[in-house]
């Protein structure tokens, strides 16, 4: 895919070395940012093999709104998240738990003693919010709306998460009867990331767009930090000498998101040429 090859030339062209947390360094660039159109085929790398499975799987993990990861790795023989999981599996509010059960507090006013008559005490109570769903009820109702927003960033709970999240906030907009989707994402590692944060993200739009009736639109993604680790150099440099090919097709299932399961996704005509091994820094 042509833009993701552009990007991935213009940081090894204009980044620079930062250091960072892992100890591994960096070459960063500030906010890059590409778009492609989803119907011209689905945006998964083909100069890399990139294993589909997984990504659906992590998207169906994210809708899932565990705080652990014992579906994706137990259940469906799935370790991308064990890096960052405890010896029990939890990895703590991320991805879906601020997708599905966003925690808020609510003032509500509270009988004291049980009874009708009874002096009533304002408290606050913890809620839950579904951004997925909130999501889904304004693009049907309210497709004209510039507020469909699903956030993963919660200042109060950093602590608690195994790794902040990285894509923090993406917003649905509707044009021409078709569905878009921007993500913003902080942090971003090009070699192993993004084609990941590219297939998943597009293959939601596109799920969401079939539950609401629209067509698919564009997929665009802006990455603050978008870095190469520098052990991977080497191997993007490999992967740019190779030509993108054709886009392969992906069917998705005429069924609620939160009813769908991996067999549900099937994709066709992927051809990609070998898969390019780099070391997940952690």
């Amino acid at each position: 895919m042509k833009q993701y090859h552009d990007l991935v030339q213009r940081v090894l062209d204009n980044g620079v070395l930062k250091k960072n947390r892992t100890g591994t360094d960096t070459i960063s660039s500030f906010a890059e940012s590409y778009r492609v159109n989803l119907a011209e085929g689905f945006p998964l790398l083909t100069t890399k093999k990139v294993f589909m499975r997984s990504v659906i799987l992590e998207l169906l993990w994210y809708l899932r709104g565990e705080d652990h990861i014992k579906w994706l790795r137990d259940e469906n023989n799935c370790h991308i998240w064990d890096a960052w999981a405890d010896e029990d599996g939890h990895v703590g509010p991320i991805y879906p738990v601020m997708w599905r059960k966003f925690p808020y507090s609510e003032e509500e006013d509270v009988i004291m003693d049980g009874n009708a008559s009874a002096i009533s005490q304002t408290t606050h109570v913890n809620k839950e919010f579904d951004q997925i769903q909130n999501a889904i009820h304004l693009l049907k109702t309210q497709p004209e709306s510039r507020r469909i927003v699903v956030s993963a960033w919660h200042p109060g709970l950093l602590g608690k998460m195994a790794l902040p999240p990285c894509h923090v906030m993406f917003i649905f907009n509707v044009a021409d009867g078709k569905l878009n989707c921007h993500l913003t994402q902080r942090s971003g590692d090009i070699a192993l990331g993004i084609p990941f944060n590219l297939a998943c993200y597009s293959a939601l739009t596109m799920a969401i767009a079939q539950e609401v009736g629209l067509e698919p639109g564009e997929f665009a993604h802006t990455i603050v930090d978008a870095h190469i680790y520098v052990n991977h150099v080497d191997g993007l440099k490999e992967q740019l000498k190779r030509e993108p090919g054709k886009l392969p097709t992906l069917t998705i299932a005429n069924k609620p998101v939160d009813s769908l399961s991996l067999e549900d996704f099937v994709l066709e005509g992927y051809n990609p040429a070998p898969a390019i091994r780099f070391e997940v820094a952690v």
